[in-house]
């Protein structure tokens, strides 16, 4: 079919290409992860200036509290060169005993000016791990309209840089005074603008500097400050720098995406491909102008693999009560494995799979003798189970117009225990499909079983239809033959009704032809609705009416009394 899409008014004009990475060789495509990547949390530091209201001393501590109960083990706490309040914190957290554990390597930022290098290194006295990290932008517009200086300028400026964190590190905090285990990392801010050869060029003018080597690692960062291009061109620009560095096995290297063109997740999970050893991000993508990498996709979307993140995100709904706490922002009910509606399915077709879904799962442990949860994961539009993040069932099936049988009966078997034969289904959901017309909206599963009580289940205190029954006795002769006597209320007199047949079930038809009422059985099933000894019996029958085609239920601890009850249901259900 021809392309009817006409050309935009849009001043296209303005904006150039990105300038593709000369790799024919890339090697990337073809690779996995298999392993976690080292994590860094930026969302004290990178997250927290984006917040309209930057956070408390309090609310820092608090994020700060759940990033370590997580399982970060690297965490940047801040700019404090950038004013009292975050100067503050940092010491606050390194003079307290025991709030940062040993393992935990808490991180720092700075530019490249003597004054806010001794300020940032300063902060850090007496801290067990700390990094420095120190940034200088070097893309050409940086270089023209900011710096208006050279390339060779601005490699000077992160060499000085670099110099200058090594000589206050030795004074402030080397083994002579409190013996902090002190890193280093280094980023070429505006990375992905830079070109790659100068970024290079500045990479290696600081390794000179640092000296990398045997128990002397250093952190190069490679940032998409502001996100450029593809996931795919960004991953060839981590391959190319990943072959061309020296002294690459002392260097971790460290990617930084941010999300402008809304691809950040995939431009990090390529870029790990590419040979980047960690990943800088925030909770639920929180950052300057449209945000971090998330950490929370990206740790999850491991863990979907098969893949451990090394990071707990067992009880999602605490983290994310913790973050909007903690940034006065609310988590969008489309977020990736966290918001309100992700595991949710409102559509009939989708319901049904899922339903389905669940019950190969449950057959499929039973066949094996094993729980749900020794079995692959494998149900329809649920990419993991929702349980292994603290969520339960309930919000997985969601009804209104819009919805099937499969939603409906979701919600009947997974809160009622009632697994509705398949033409069952169908009724009922015809009957919740008119309310959710008529009224529209969505409707709760509270509302579908006030419903399907009303429609089959019928309060006794509030009994409607035809026919109660209070008694019934069933006696079998030696013929097989049973007879059924029962006492019941006929359009609001009291009376007995008795009919043998060759079961409980042709008796009772018999008993109610007697009164008008001619029933024909269709299809009749039945199942436990638990285990032991009191457990309860659900009955379900098809009959045919007169002129109408309908089903009944009954509950009962004894399946005849159930079975009788469905014929009630059914029978009451026509004359209703």
């Amino acid at each position: 079919m021809a392309n009817r899409q006409q050309p935009s008014s849009m001043p296209i004009h303005k904006y150039g290409r990105y300038e593709q990475v000369d790799i024919p060789d890339r090697t990337w495509p073809s690779k996995r992860i298999t392993v976690a990547p080292r994590w860094l949390s930026t969302d004290l530091r990178d997250g927290n200036q984006a917040l309209i209201d930057p956070m408390s001393p309090e609310r820092k501590r608090r994020m700060f509290d759940q990033l370590v109960r997580m399982g970060y083990k690297e965490i940047e706490v801040g700019f404090p060169a950038s004013g009292q309040t975050d100067f503050d914190f940092v010491r606050s957290i390194i003079e307290e005993e025991g709030a940062i554990p040993e393992d935990v390597t808490i991180s720092v930022l700075t530019q490249a000016r003597e004054d806010l290098i001794e300020r940032t290194v300063e902060s850090l006295k007496g801290a067990r791990r700390a990094t420095v990290h120190l940034y200088n932008a070097t893309s050409p517009v940086f270089r023209r309209v900011v710096f208006r200086g050279s390339r060779d300028d601005i490699k000077q400026i992160a060499v000085d840089g670099t110099r200058l964190v090594m000589e206050y590190a030795e004074k402030l905090l080397g083994p002579e005074t409190d013996g902090t285990a002190f890193g280093y990392q280094y980023s070429p801010e505006i990375f992905t603008d830079t070109e790659l050869d100068f970024a290079l060029e500045v990479c290696e003018a600081v390794m000179d500097v640092y000296q990398p080597g045997p128990g002397r690692e250093i952190i190069l960062n490679l940032p998409a400050t502001v996100e450029r291009s593809t996931p795919s061109t960004h991953a060839d620009r981590f391959e190319w720098m990943h072959r061309n560095l020296s002294r690459r096995e002392y260097v971790c290297l460290s990617v930084h995406p941010h999300n402008d063109r809304g691809t950040a997740v995939a431009a990090a999970e390529l870029a790990l491909m590419a040979g980047a050893d960690r990943v800088e991000g925030c909770l639920f993508g929180q950052g300057e102008r449209t945000g971090n990498v998330d950490l929370v996709t990206l740790g999850m979307n491991l863990f979907s693999q098969g893949v451990d993140p090394q990071i707990d995100f067992s009880d999602i709904d605490e983290i994310r009560r913790t973050w909007e706490y903690c940034n006065q922002m609310e988590v969008h009910p489309r977020h990736p494995y966290v918001g309100d509606l992700v595991y949710t399915s409102f559509s009939g077709s989708h319901q049904d799979a899922i339903k389905k879904g669940f019950d190969a799962m449950e057959a499929d442990a039973k066949a094996k003798g094993v729980t749900v949860d020794d079995l692959e994961w494998a149900v329809p539009y649920l990419p993991i189970d929702p349980k292994d993040v603290g969520r339960s069932y309930e919000a997985v099936i969601r009804v209104n117009s819009q919805s099937g049988k499969g939603g409906v009966s979701y919600v009947l078997k997974n809160d009622h225990k009632l697994d509705l034969p398949r033409r069952m289904q169908i009724e009922f959901s015809k009957i919740i499909q008119a309310k959710t017309d008529a009224e529209g909206g969505e409707i709760t599963p509270k509302e579908i079983w006030a419903v399907f009580q009303d429609e089959y289940l019928p309060n006794p205190e509030n009994a409607w239809g035809r026919i109660q029954v209070r008694t019934g006795q069933s006696t079998t002769d030696t013929d097989g033959v049973d007879t059924l006597t029962v006492e019941a209320t006929v359009d609001g007199e009291d009376t007995v009704l008795t009919g043998s047949g060759n079961g409980p079930i042709s008796a009772f038809f018999d008993a109610l032809h007697s009164i008008g009422v001619d029933v024909r059985l269709l299809d009749y099933q039945e199942h436990t609705m638990s285990e032991g000894a009191s457990a309860q019996a659900a009955s379900y029958i098809e009959c045919a009416i007169d002129d109408k085609v309908l089903w009944g239920i009954g509950i009962d601890a004894n399946t005849t009394r159930a079975s009788l009850k469905a014929v009630v249901s059914a029978v009451n259900r026509a004359a209703r």
